[in-house]
């Protein structure tokens, strides 16, 4: 298990008109085991904050700490021990699958990149992983672009579980799909977080869709947090009007709350 801890986080792009906020003194935590979800309209710097944790967007100012320590990504021997322990799904399965290599290549390369294994070990390995995500392991040697929306985002999940990372940054990953295939998806990321005891940041803008995996929730607006509590709380008590704003905006049948 890897736990989170964001201490007054900031990071800034540089735009045709100069430098811009995308993350404003951002404090967060996502203890050991647990999931908290990362909810807000696009824009609001959910993407940022996420490419920060990894070291993939430069932090202005502030800390992020894996574990008790706090991440510097300066070296390559840096992202290898980054990403050990943390690992970011993405929105686009297609970003992180590579055209021209199957399933089996793509989980073997990411599982290899730690641990030495021989042949009967890889291919048990690509099993596991599959297996893990809800895919038939026969859909192995196939290429990404036969397979389906949802199962090239089952595949980039396995992916990221191949090297066994305590954190898992999961980037938007339903946004893309049709609403019953993400309904699917959310069920296989729940049961993985509570079958391998992962810790989860999830980040979406379907307020819904982040509280169904989540056990607490904080929604970010214009780069910074405006309200943190329990999913339960946050469902029958939102405290900010943001917060308020995008429960009602939830579609409903009428007469159901």
């Amino acid at each position: 298990m890897t736990d989170l801890r964001l201490r007054d986080l900031t990071v800034r792009h540089h735009g045709p008109r100069g430098p811009v906020t995308a993350v404003d003194g951002v404090s967060l935590d996502v203890p050991s085991g647990s999931t908290l979800g990362l909810v807000g309209e696009s824009g609001s710097g959910k993407s940022s904050l996420a490419r920060a944790v990894v070291g993939l967007a430069p932090v202005h100012a502030g800390r992020v700490l894996v574990d008790g320590r706090e991440v510097r990504v300066r070296t390559v021997r840096d992202r290898r021990r980054l990403g050990r322990l943390v690992q970011v799904v993405l929105q686009d399965p297609d970003t992180a699958l590579d055209p021209r290599m199957t399933v089996r290549q793509t989980l073997v390369e990411a599982a290899t990149v730690f641990d030495r294994l021989d042949r009967t070990g890889r291919a048990e390995r690509v099993t596991g992983l599959l297996g893990l995500v809800g895919l038939d392991p026969r859909l192995a040697d196939r290429l990404p672009r036969q397979l389906s929306g949802g199962q090239r985002q089952r595949v980039a999940i396995a992916r990221a579980l191949a090297v066994g990372p305590g954190l898992l940054i999961a980037d938007e990953i339903t946004s893309a799909l049709d609403v019953s295939v993400q309904a699917s998806v959310l069920n296989t990321i729940r049961d993985l977080q509570r079958r391998l005891g992962l810790s989860m940041l999830f980040i979406g803008h379907n307020l819904p869709a982040v509280c169904h995996v989540s056990d607490a929730v904080a929604v970010m607006r214009h780069g910074r947090i405006v309200e943190t509590a329990a999913t339960e709380t946050l469902l029958r008590n939102p405290r900010h009007r943001y917060t308020r704003a995008l429960l009602d905006s939830v579609p409903r049948l009428r007469g159901q709350r």
